[in-house]
């Protein structure tokens, strides 16, 4: 991207000592860091819904409401849960952090993928569930959701990439936006029910008859509602963000979510009860509630769609503020590449938002933009990350049992919590196995497995870079005297690398590979014209392979070499101002260079050659 593109697009960049500003209070935290959670509730009583309606009809309605119940107890118990783990854990990382420290190595690896892998659906989920209450309003639409999703993943990835300050400003209103038309709706919901006696239209299309409850029905049910529960990790991983005193401000968010949550997701829930709303993939169920509650093509009505479609995008926010976050922990442990551990101009960490971009967009592209076969993915990595942080927490307390107070009590939440989001997981990974699930297995181990490869890689790395073994190689300079200089024709670039190589040594060689007799016989008379003052090597290729040849050479009688000599190839290359002059030109010295490399024995050195605009 050219500079002045990217500072446009991107911002100026930021300097170091300003990162203090970069952080979040709690009014800003709060929809950053729990956008997911809080964008929960607008589908999680509809998955609920997918499940039971099929199977018992117009009863399902009232069991909706339970299911609720029990999520919403669930939900407290993790709260309390990760009000604990921000206690111990000021820096940040979470699930990952957590049993890292107290688990070990391949739990902690195990909770990483999981919390990757939710990440990157959280994305996929969010931006595919807001086109989906765009074409609700605008059925005409339907046919351009992917497009219009990979268009939101990219306004979200530019946005995030402007740093963690600008994205706050900028996605923040959205999130209290929604908050506040679904308080209106339910309570004008409920006011037009039990105050006006708003009778709801007949349900078409759903059966009526009293089936019995079987308790592997709500089991399964209770699964597919645990989507509300995603995001929770979140502001735990995010602490590092918040403003001093950061720990403080982080259990705020955690406790002031706990309380939206309970009232949205238990509001719309009981909302979806009363008002018959019947899931669909051309119509959500929010979407039919307030057109029931403000009336179809109300002002209220498209105000509602538009917060729902808004907190839905939004909730992707909270995957690009904290995924690349959680890299970088892993980056720094050797575990994922070290590029994804550096910040970028706008002080974000820039390379962990562009692969989530990247590989979200390919989750909607496989997908279909079609957020109801994403959703069975999403929540299994989910809750194997709560358990595992629950557990590393009851570890900690036992191990620390001499040193805190009220430790047994602190176990025991801790341990609460890892049983019941244990057990959590197998009724979600069950039940959702044949529906997608089974595809969380299958990356987890594969992501596992990558992050252990890449960490061999460093420490292989380190060993071989590493001084311990006080051996200091030398050079002896008469072994590195040796120079060959591959050109194509003869020009100023080519003079000027001549005459930086003559600087270095006497011993040097110009090296031609010919493929065209003709452009041989005018560099072999141009060679004469200016009188060259060093041998011009010319090898025929008769498959027009260039650097082949010009390793044969190197390790060929023809150019003697002692067993530790050294050979500097010197590649005259172009320096273009344009960023498509790039696609112009260099690309045989990218070749000549990036294979060259390889070799023990030969270094490589690019004389650069500035190519002026033309003023004209």
């Amino acid at each position: 991207m050219p500079i002045n593109i990217k500072k446009y697009i991107i911002g100026e960049p930021l300097k170091t000592s300003q990162i203090h500003h970069e952080k979040y209070s709690v009014f800003k935290g709060l929809p950053i860091l729990s956008s997911d959670a809080i964008s929960s509730v607008a589908y999680a009583g509809e998955e609920i819904l997918w499940v039971l309606i099929p199977a018992i009809g117009l009863l399902s309605y009232r069991y909706l409401f339970y299911v609720t119940i029990s999520i919403v107890v669930l939900l407290s118990i993790l709260i309390f849960s990760y009000r604990q783990t921000i206690e111990s854990y000021p820096r940040g990382g979470g699930s990952y952090i957590v049993s890292k420290d107290n688990l070990g190595t391949t739990p902690s690896l195990i909770a990483a993928a999981s919390l990757t892998i939710d990440y990157i659906l959280t994305v996929a989920v969010s931006a595919t569930a807001g086109v989906a209450a765009i074409t609700s309003a605008f059925p005409a639409l339907l046919p351009f959701k992917i497009t219009i999703t990979l268009l939101i993943v990219l306004l979200m990835a530019i946005g995030n990439l402007r740093g963690i300050s600008e994205s706050a400003k900028i996605f923040s209103v959205p999130t209290y936006f929604f908050l506040f038309m679904c308080l209106l709706m339910i309570v004008y919901g409920l006011i037009k029910f039990y105050v006006f006696g708003y009778v709801s239209p007949p349900v078409t299309g759903v059966s009526s008859s009293m089936t019995d409850v079987s308790i592997l029905l709500l089991l399964r049910a209770f699964s597919s509602g645990c989507t509300a529960l995603t995001g929770i990790e979140a502001v735990s991983d995010g602490v590092p963000n918040f403003k001093e005193p950061a720990t403080k401000s982080a259990k705020t968010v955690l406790s002031l979510l706990f309380l939206i949550i309970v009232v949205i997701f238990g509001g719309v829930s009981y909302l979806s009860t009363i008002y018959h709303a019947v899931p669909s993939l051309d119509k959500t169920v929010i979407s039919q509630i307030a057109e029931q509650v403000f009336g179809k093509g109300g002002i209220l009505f498209y105000l509602m769609q538009l917060a729902t479609t808004l907190i839905l995008i939004m909730a992707a926010n909270t995957a690009f503020s904290d995924l690349p976050l959680l890299l970088s922990f892993i980056a720094r442990d050797g575990y994922a590449p070290r590029q994804l551990g550096k910040r970028g101009d706008r002080l974000s960490y820039s390379n962990g938002i562009i692969a989530l971009s990247v590989a979200a967009a390919t989750l909607v592209i496989l997908f279909r933009g079609e957020n109801h076969f994403l959703l069975p993915l999403y929540a299994v990595g989910v809750f194997i990350s709560f358990t595992l942080s629950q557990t590393g927490m009851v570890v900690k307390w036992y191990r620390s049992r001499s040193k805190v107070t009220g430790w047994i009590i602190r176990a025991s939440i801790n341990g609460f919590g890892a049983l019941i989001t244990f057990i959590t997981a197998i009724i979600i990974a069950i039940n959702k196995f044949t529906h997608g699930a089974w595809l969380i297995f299958v990356l987890l181990p594969l992501l596992i497995t990558v992050m252990k490869w890449i960490n061999r890689h460093y420490r292989k790395v380190a060993k071989q870079l590493s001084l311990e073994n006080n051996y200091f190689p030398k050079f002896d300079c008469d072994t590195i005297r040796r120079f060959i200089i591959p050109i194509a024709g003869l020009n100023e670039s080519v003079i000027k690398a001549i005459n930086y190589a003559k600087c270095l040594s006497n011993d040097i060689t110009a090296f031609h590979v010919s493929v065209s007799d003709e452009e041989t016989k005018v560099l072999e008379e141009k060679w004469k014209k200016y009188k060259m003052d060093i041998p011009l090597i010319v090898t025929k290729s008769e498959y027009r392979e260039i650097v082949e040849p010009l390793l044969s050479y190197i390790e060929s009688k023809e150019f003697p070499t002692k067993e530790h000599d050294i050979v500097t190839v010197v590649i005259p290359q172009f320096v273009v101002g344009h960023w498509w002059g790039n696609i112009l030109h260099n690309q045989t010295a990218f070749f000549i260079r990036s294979t060259l490399i390889k070799s023990k024995n030969i270094s490589v050195i690019s004389v650069p050659f500035v190519i002026e605009d033309d003023e004209e």
